[in-house]
């Protein structure tokens, strides 16, 4: 019985710390880019990361949002939808310079 309910506990922790993870490989795509001399998108991809945080923060419980609940969810979700849409519409705006 002790088993069980270890494992219930040890199955909830590891969800909440799921969307932080699809969060961190979506940023970690977004550096692969820059690295790769692709600043703009990973740039864009930084702000799909950002939009896609605010999504979860919106959608998930306190207890499932994990890290990305760090204020109210209000709060939460207006800076991290203003950021995103902010990051992608600044990355779309780029004039690629004849980049094609």
């Amino acid at each position: 019985m002790v088993q069980r309910a270890f494992s219930r506990d040890r199955m909830r922790t590891v969800m909440a710390h799921i969307p932080l993870a699809i969060i961190a490989a979506f940023l970690l795509l977004a550096l692969i880019l820059v690295v790769s001399d692709r600043w703009r998108r990973g740039a864009f991809v930084v702000g799909i990361a950002t939009l896609l945080a605010a999504w979860f923060r919106l959608i998930l419980p306190e207890v499932q949002a994990g890290l990305l609940a760090v204020r109210s969810r209000p709060f939460d979700v207006g800076a991290l939808a203003l950021m995103g849409g902010t990051i992608v519409w600044l990355t779309l705006s780029i004039d690629p310079l004849g980049t094609g």
